[in-house]
């Protein structure tokens, strides 16, 4: 990788391209930091095996929860694996089946909260009367992503975290509890499976 590129993956290379020509944010709360930096990540684990199998890239909300990679697999074009969310006050949950679902996401604009016990996206109508959003910066966003990989907004904002659940769920507490003793079983308590 050319010491000047922000990633190995395509998608987040042009996405920084394109925020770092911003004057403001595009989506509420979400902010591209270092690729890579395991801070944050290592206070669920330090096994190194564990921490190379995620790789951060961005603030979530603008309390310190972070988006991440989760590598379940080996494959070379990292844009086709699952994205996680650390969150600040604890919890770890998928957010999108993958890369480009959560660049979808990012579109419609929404905070969100990482909780030990869930992940949920801020209410569209509340954030409009409080005057909270990203308004014209994120017309800009919503117009690069349609130009550049031609996506538009996710239709249901919660499904794609829905999706991610229910694609990779089981397989990430399982995964999880190799590391994080008794997450399989809190997984199973919050989803009843």
């Amino acid at each position: 990788m050319d010491h000047d590129t922000y990633s190995p993956v395509p998608e987040l290379n042009q996405l920084h391209e394109f925020s770092a020509s911003l004057a403001d944010y595009f989506s509420q709360g979400f902010e591209l930091e270092k690729f890579g930096e395991a801070s944050g990540i290592d206070t669920w684990s330090s096994d190194p095996e564990f921490l190379d199998r995620f790789r951060s890239f961005a603030m979530a909300n603008g309390s310190g929860s972070l988006y991440a990679i989760w590598r379940m697999d080996d494959r070379e074009d990292l844009a086709d694996l699952p994205i996680v969310a650390f969150g600040d006050e604890g919890g770890v949950h998928l957010v999108a089946t993958d890369l480009r679902q959560l660049l979808r996401l990012l579109a419609c604009d929404r905070y969100v909260y990482v909780f030990p016990d869930g992940i949920s996206l801020s209410d569209e109508e509340e954030d409009a009367e409080g005057g909270r959003g990203s308004g014209e910066v994120r017309e800009v966003y919503v117009a690069w992503l349609k130009r550049q990989f031609g996506l538009d907004p996710a239709e249901d904002p919660d499904g794609v975290l829905l999706d991610a659940e229910e694609a990779y769920g089981k397989r990430f507490a399982e995964w999880m509890d190799r590391y994080v003793e008794g997450f399989a079983e809190g997984y199973a308590e919050l989803t009843g499976e």
